[in-house]
């Protein structure tokens, strides 16, 4: 196997053996990325130079020090990294170099991991298919004609095309499990607050959430562990101790109880997405599973709620790019002319588009209409799943309802795209915990995700699960194809 290949769990093993040293594995990984991101775009900044020290210097301390000791992550552009480029794929922050870490970028690096580069995502994390970039759309690595997802498609690309071991990203609506999904690989959603969002720039303060991408469950537990715990610098931050999430990978869950909402299996979603999470179902019930239909009736609603919540939240938060502290400033003759030309210029039409949907929602005479009723339909969502979660331990769902679409194919239809996220958008508006797993591949042979949610604070359980079915399959060990092609081009 190729060493960008590994695991993060195979790479700590040969680097705690001293087979292989992490300047070996780095420099393996920025070979890779060298020969195939010119084709998937995964990177908006590379960091070569601060990789290879990093790397350098994890080699010169003992073996297994730090959990992630020498492997190469990608970390999503949109999480603050001192002295390197953070731009939210946005014009208005183009040039912006944070003279700080965010919270779990500093563990990242007291873990001894190598910092690789930051990737490409939708502007301010806006979007479901990584083309609202204002520099480049990302491609899938399965097919570079189509999409990897969004918001964090970078990430998820470049897991699965072998250009980093594992990335961080950010899932405001579905932005870490369906891009996870579309790529073929696992993301993680942890419950909000489990992980500190101090150094994340806000998109929509009560919905965000950092979670992580990577080729299987157990990278998935050792990653969250390393990032989740409290933060005094974020005052949502939950104040519950962290446990050791990978000795919830046992592979059995004889006598756990399976939900499965009828609202999540509609009309519309591609048949082969039905077909694939239905037999992923039953390889549940197979390794002793009660499977349990239970009802989650407000789910239609999810959608609208959160686009009335996400964009007030949006409009408050991206007020502070004016033109007068950092970012893009374009000089007009007078301050408001200022005001106009740098954001009109700076922001790209889909952040427009939310901007003014949250203002408009915001704004006396209708905020007790929208925004208000959103959030009074927002705690009845929530109430289904705590009531759902009495009955049951996890609820099992597609996570995207088809696979992944072709590049510009839903770009001149928002309400097509926003529906992307359909099977997502609820567990934020919950602020619970959900991880995609790959079940299946469709006739094209794009990856199919399945979503296994979880109670608040119940990331052990839906990694159990989670653990549990990928080993009874290997969906997780197929790569996408894009080697042969590329090393016919180079």
């Amino acid at each position: 196997m190729h060493l960008y290949n590994l695991t993060i769990h195979e790479a700590r093993s040969l680097l705690g053996a001293g087979e292989i040293s992490a300047v070996e594995l780095t420099q393996a990984v920025i070979d890779r990325i060298l020969a195939v991101d010119n084709d998937v775009r995964a990177y908006i900044t590379l960091t070569p130079e601060v990789a290879l020290e990093q790397a350098r210097a994890a080699d010169a301390v003992r073996a297994g020090a730090g959990p992630l000791q020498g492997i190469p992550i990608a970390v999503k552009d949109i999480i603050c990294t001192a002295g390197i480029p953070t731009t939210c794929g946005s014009r208005i922050l183009e040039n912006f170099i944070p003279p700080y870490d965010a919270t779990v970028v500093a563990r990242l690096k007291a873990a001894g991991a190598v910092i690789l580069g930051k990737t490409n995502t939708d502007e301010f994390a806006m979007g479901s298919s990584t083309e609202n970039s204002a520099f480049f759309p990302t491609r899938n690595p399965w097919d570079l004609e189509r999409v990897p997802g969004g918001s964090s498609g970078g990430s998820a690309a470049a897991v699965a095309a072998g250009e980093c071991l594992g990335a961080l990203g950010t899932d405001t609506g579905g932005s870490v499990r369906q891009p996870a999904a579309l790529c073929g690989i696992v993301g993680l959603k942890p419950t909000y607050g489990r992980v500190s969002r101090y150094g994340l720039i806000a998109f929509a303060s009560s919905l965000d959430q950092v979670g992580v991408l990577t080729r299987d469950v157990t990278d998935a537990a050792i990653l969250l562990g390393v990032i989740a715990g409290h933060d005094p610098l974020d005052s949502t931050s939950l104040d519950a101790p962290v446990p050791d999430y990978t000795a919830a990978l046992t592979g059995d869950i004889r006598g756990m109880r399976v939900g499965v909402p009828r609202e999540y299996f509609v009309s519309g979603m591609q048949p082969e997405v039905e077909a694939a999470v239905r037999a992923a179902l039953q390889k549940l019930a197979d390794l002793g599973a009660e499977i349990i239909e239970v009802s989650l009736p407000h789910t239609d609603y999810a959608l609208p709620v959160y686009y009335l919540i996400a964009p007030a939240e949006a409009s408050a938060n991206l007020a502070r790019y004016d033109s007068v502290r950092y970012g893009l400033r374009i000089v007009g003759t007078s301050l408001e002319e200022t005001y106009k030309q740098t954001r009109g210029q700076g922001f790209g039409p889909e952040v427009k588009r939310r901007i003014m949907l949250g203002t408009y929602a915001l704004s006396a005479g209708y905020y007790d209409a929208y925004y208000l009723k959103a959030q009074k339909v927002r705690t009845l969502i929530k109430g289904d799943f705590d009531r759902a979660f009495e009955q049951v331990d996890v609820i099992v769902a597609p996570t995207s309802p088809t696979t992944a679409f072709r590049i510009g194919e839903k770009t001149e239809d928002p309400i097509q795209m926003y529906l992307s996220d359909i099977f997502t958008l609820s567990v934020n508006l919950a602020g619970i915990c959900g991880i995609n797993v790959p079940c299946g591949f469709d006739a094209q042979g794009l990856p199919i995700g399945m979503q296994i949610m979880g109670p608040a604070l119940g990331e052990m359980t839906i990694l159990r699960v989670a653990y549990a079915y990928e080993q009874a399959t290997d969906w997780h060990t197929h790569h996408p194809p894009i080697a042969s092609r590329t090393s016919r081009a180079h």
